[in-house]
């Protein structure tokens, strides 16, 4: 009887052990859909999840919340680093789970930051993601980007050439012409080794699709006032890291609250000054040189027309367009002049053709920058969307070693 029992035990024993393996989470590397994706989070220490910003309105009586923003903190166990990370990424569709995992699976920049020491905070901006939106105050939305339109920007799939882009660049009232960057043949990062690669089908690119936001036209100072009152509530100096479409909110920030930033890394912060160029577009660019709001020039002036841009006859390399710079003597960017800048830009990127001149307007403005093509420090391939693609874990090294250089 006892052997029976015995038997049957190991049975169960065994029956257990093979049903828990193929429940067991798989770690992270492969592509998602197979199974839940893990990965450790052994260096954070401590974790926060809280709001800032935001007032009341409407009428008395029926008041409602508006510009609250949603803040998340990952402190490490060592920090090993004085100055927090304050990301101020996407606007463009990518909400702060960009940050956190990349679409094939593998732990984001939050992590390579915060692995290293250094405590970081991400949010999700006024009227997006886990930041209420209140319809009749803030402004229309856009709808997460087309699977084609995806695959022109990101991955390369799709050629602008193509008639579906022709046509969609006529819908948006964009030029065609210049709208296939040269740069654009030496993309390589997509992180997928699908026979589809980087289209639709491809399953590390239908997943990152299912990550793509609608983005809400919120007014730029709601989510300024927001981010600076995180800054205030922080109570240290901390390191700004921009991207994309948003980064415009972060130069007013800085300018704002100056003694409270001790770097910026730009990462393709969007459009060149003064005209824009992004695939072929025209029309204004960022009027005041970094930003269309007001931002604080010595000597003072009130309107952007009296920087008195001008552009220049020729580019400074091929595949570049020439830059818009101000006229002499310039006005110098007097709330940023002590902020080490670095800006950075993919090989392949669709910023690629006008990314230098955002280097070169702050420089001209008195901000120390330093503009880096990651091809030049053995970052080759990449697209806008960096923090996504294979090497985004090389790429936030090499920002932590320009930070260890250049932020004390």
């Amino acid at each position: 009887m006892n052997k029976r029992i015995s038997v049957s035990l190991l049975i169960f024993a065994a029956v257990l052990a093979s049903t828990w393996f193929a429940l067991k989470p798989r770690a992270a590397g492969s592509a998602p859909g197979a199974a839940i994706l893990t990965f450790s989070t052994a260096e954070i220490g401590r974790q926060g999840h809280f709001y800032v910003g935001g007032h009341y309105v409407g009428e008395p009586g029926n008041e409602t919340m508006h510009g609250a923003m949603y803040v998340e903190v990952w402190v490490p166990k060592s920090i090993r680093h004085p100055y927090p990370i304050v990301f101020i990424t996407g606007g463009g569709g990518q909400g702060a789970y960009a940050l956190m995992q990349t679409p094939d699976g593998r732990p984001g920049w939050a992590y390579d930051f915060v692995n290293q020491g250094y405590t970081v905070y991400m949010m999700d901006y006024p009227g997006n993601g886990r930041s209420a939106y209140l319809p009749g105050v803030d402004g229309m939305i856009t709808p997460p980007r087309s699977g084609p339109l995806m695959e022109e920007v990101w991955t390369g799939a799709q050629s602008p050439a193509s008639d579906w882009s022709k046509e969609q660049h006529i819908r948006e009232h964009r030029a065609q012409e210049g709208a296939e960057w040269p740069q654009l043949k030496k993309y390589s990062q997509w992180p997928s080794d699908s026979p589809n690669k980087g289209k639709m089908g491809d399953p590390v690119f239908d997943y990152f699709a299912k990550t793509e936001l609608q983005i809400a036209a919120v007014p730029e100072k709601v989510t300024v006032d927001a981010i600076v009152q995180l800054l205030d509530d922080i109570g240290q100096p901390v390191i700004l890291l921009f991207h994309s479409g948003i980064a415009a909110t972060g130069w007013l920030v800085a300018d704002a609250r100056p003694k409270l930033v001790r770097g910026i890394i730009a990462a393709e912060p969007v459009a060149p000054p003064v005209e824009n160029a992004e695939r072929g577009s025209s029309g204004p660019g960022r009027v005041w040189g970094v930003t269309n709001s007001f931002i604080h020039y010595d000597p003072p002036i009130k309107d952007a027309s009296e920087l008195q841009p001008v552009r220049e006859e020729k580019a400074d390399a091929p595949d570049l367009i020439p830059c818009w710079v101000q006229k002499e003597p310039a006005h110098k960017l007097v709330n940023l002049e002590s902020i080490p800048v670095l800006n950075v830009a993919g090989e392949a990127s669709y910023h690629r053709p006008y990314a230098h001149c955002v280097a070169k307007w702050l420089n001209q403005a008195g901000v120390k920058t330093t503009f880096v093509g990651l091809e030049t420090v053995g970052l080759p391939g990449n697209g806008h969307q960096m923090m996504s693609e294979k090497n985004s874990a090389g790429i936030a090294k090499f920002f932590m070693s320009w930070l260890d250089k250049n932020v004390h």
